[in-house]
């Protein structure tokens, strides 16, 4: 399976942008337990979980710092993840990665992913 992050950028606080993931190697609506997240990692922190959502069926979580701002969403004809993200702040410059696996349960630790994309840059201007 291999992850592709775009859509990364700068933007002025208060801004919005859009993060694509596009999967291929496989077709994750044949995954039972397929989910797809969204993390990330800001310089000298620690990876965090920002938000992921159940292949079928669609069910969302997302981390309480975005929730009501940040929104995801897939695309099951193109094997895409999207995340919305709305008002953006300063401290949430970070890299934003993409990842997915088969998971039981709130997907809502690094740990619980088996594929990872590249990251992509979002920077956030005061």
């Amino acid at each position: 399976v291999q992850l592709q992050a775009f859509g990364g950028g700068l933007v002025q606080a208060g801004g919005s942008l859009r993060l694509s993931c596009a999967a291929s190697g496989h077709t994750f609506s044949s995954f039972v337990m397929g989910v797809m997240g969204w993390f990330r990692q800001a310089p000298g922190k620690e990876r965090e979980f920002v938000a992921a959502i159940k292949w079928n069926g669609g069910t969302t979580y997302y981390a309480d710092s975005v929730k009501g701002r940040f929104t995801i969403s897939r695309d099951n004809a193109k094997n895409t993840v999207y995340l919305q993200m709305n008002s953006l702040e300063p401290e949430e410059t970070a890299v934003y990665y993409c990842a997915c696996g088969n998971i039981i349960g709130r997907p809502m630790q690094s740990r619980q992913y088996d594929y990872w994309g590249q990251g992509t840059q979002v920077t956030v201007s005061s």
